[in-house]
């Protein structure tokens, strides 16, 4: 219980100085009301490219943040966790598990711990963004398929996805330690009812892969809500609008 109590507030302390620091803009899409965060079994973040991405709980609220800190599971990569913020990851949700971002025992563990009351909070793409729109060794930025994993024994709950504008005009991995401050946050919202949703993706991969289905669908979402960068000559850099 000290844990999730710690954990609660220091997502709302994260929340509060995100407000009080940056401005939020973003629409709330699809037919659920927002911030009904009623029966949650996911958070989907698309669009990776900064591990400032906690300054989105600026988009959140209390009661958002009471249930992570009780229920919530935070697969975190091994290379983070070995970075200073680091230490944050740790505290910001009840069962935070270190991975080493391949199909192993550290990735079972995560599974493992799912159970009926958990909410898994995971960023597809695995890998950063970089300034010129490639992960660190070069290659394009593509949803992974460990997500499949989360999703396919998850029923009658709902995924909360957050597709993200970037925060490369607040911190570029690599290449500036503190954030700027002062700037625009934009993340568009999306509330889906899981067993609907995973209907839809296994009648889009029809016999086929529904690994593959998902990875496209995210994909295509991804393209589709992200919204552009605040910033417009990190665009051009990018070659791309989000």
């Amino acid at each position: 219980m000290i844990q999730s109590i710690f954990a609660f507030f220091l997502l709302s302390s994260i929340m509060i100085l995100s407000r009080v620091f940056y401005r939020h803009e973003g629409q709330w899409l699809g037919d659920i009301p927002a911030r009904d965060w009623g029966r949650l079994r996911a958070l989907v973040v698309l669009n990776h490219t900064s591990l400032f991405e906690p300054l989105l709980a600026g988009f959140g609220n209390w009661r958002l943040f009471w249930l992570f800190s009780r229920h919530g599971l935070l697969p975190i990569a091994e290379k983070t966790m070995k970075r200073r913020i680091g230490v944050l990851f740790r505290f910001l949700v009840r069962h935070p598990i270190v991975i080493t971002r391949q199909r192993d025992h550290t990735w079972e563990s995560v599974l493992n711990k799912i159970d009926d009351q958990s909410i898994v909070i995971i960023l597809p793409e695995g890998r950063m963004k970089r300034a010129d729109g490639l992960d660190a060794t070069g290659r394009p930025l593509t949803v992974r398929g460990g997500i499949a994993d989360i999703l396919e024994p998850l029923e009658n709950g709902r995924i909360l996805m957050v597709y993200s504008g970037g925060l490369h005009h607040i911190q570029i991995p690599g290449e500036s330690r503190w954030p700027k401050l002062f700037k625009t946050i934009r993340a568009n919202l999306e509330i889906l009812e899981i067993d609907a949703y995973k209907a839809s993706v296994a009648n889009e991969a029809g016999d086929g892969d529904f690994r593959k289905a998902l990875i496209q669908d995210l994909t295509r979402r991804r393209d589709l809500h992200c919204p552009p960068l605040e910033d417009p000559s990190l665009r051009t850099q990018e070659g791309v609008g989000h």
